[in-house]
């Protein structure tokens, strides 16, 4: 069973998407959550929302590329919470697109950071929490993009940021296993979120019929397998890269 009662979570993105769809079900399925974003207002509604139907959530608003936000989810964990024993680390951006040849420095920077550096970041605070736990779980928000055998062009730097997730996992699932803590990754494919193209009805149609399902994702049915990654059920699942992609990467390559 998929049961994350009396857990104590730490989601980043957690304003919209797939971040606030996997802190309500967190919550609901009986997680107190921390829940981060840099848009207070919104996570204000979604703590709302959460208490609203029984359940424990408080927001720390803040840029996941700085430090000391990391810092202050762990802080806000333990003091309000008592601990630490679940982290996903999923707020991302697409970045700059465009070929590699007319992509400003900053730009490769502000992508890499958001998506890498943020989550090297949030596992450096989140592991000595959850090693005084006795254990927990860390996961991360990769792609297909990087992943899969197709080169999609004008990506380079969220498919670079996107595939070194993969890697920083296999490393922390590695290093921190025999201590009892778990790190994967999942993989979305595309996702009814603000970074879908929802004004531009061929470019959504395009995405869709990618999509062995001919069909975008609900955040919800990508929080679903997020649970069970988190969840005592996913006990003896390390180290992995799991695709929730609709099959996209099978169509793609």
């Amino acid at each position: 069973m998929d049961t994350v009662t009396g857990k104590v979570a730490i989601v980043t993105g957690a304003s919209a998407g797939i971040g606030r769809a996997t802190a309500k079900l967190f919550a609901a399925e009986g997680a107190k959550v921390v829940a981060a974003a840099r848009r207070q207002g919104e996570l204000d509604k979604l703590v709302a929302e959460i208490e609203n139907a029984g359940g424990e959530a408080v927001a720390v608003a803040g840029d996941v590329k700085d430090e000391a936000l990391a810092k202050a989810l762990v802080d806000t964990a333990v003091n309000r919470f008592g601990g630490l024993d679940i982290a996903f680390n999923n707020a991302g951006i697409l970045g700059a697109m465009g070929p590699v040849s007319e992509m400003t420095l900053s730009d490769w920077r502000d992508t890499l950071e958001t998506n890498l550096t943020s989550a090297f970041l949030g596992a450096k605070y989140q592991i000595p929490a959850m090693l005084k736990r006795g254990g927990g779980s860390l996961l991360f928000t990769s792609s297909f993009v990087g992943y899969s055998n197709a080169g999609l062009p004008g990506m380079a730097a969220y498919a670079a940021s996107k595939a070194g997730l993969i890697g920083l996992v296999k490393s922390l699932a590695g290093e921190y296993g025999p201590r009892g803590i778990r790190a994967n990754a999942i993989l979305p494919g595309g996702t009814d979120t603000a970074m879908a193209p929802a004004d531009d009805p061929e470019a959504r149609a395009f995405i869709e019929g990618l999509h062995a399902l001919k069909r975008m994702a609900e955040p919800e049915e990508i929080a679903r397998p997020v649970l069970h990654l988190a969840s005592d059920a996913a006990s003896f699942i390390t180290g992995s890269a799991l695709l929730v992609d609709g099959g996209v990467s099978i169509n793609l390559g």
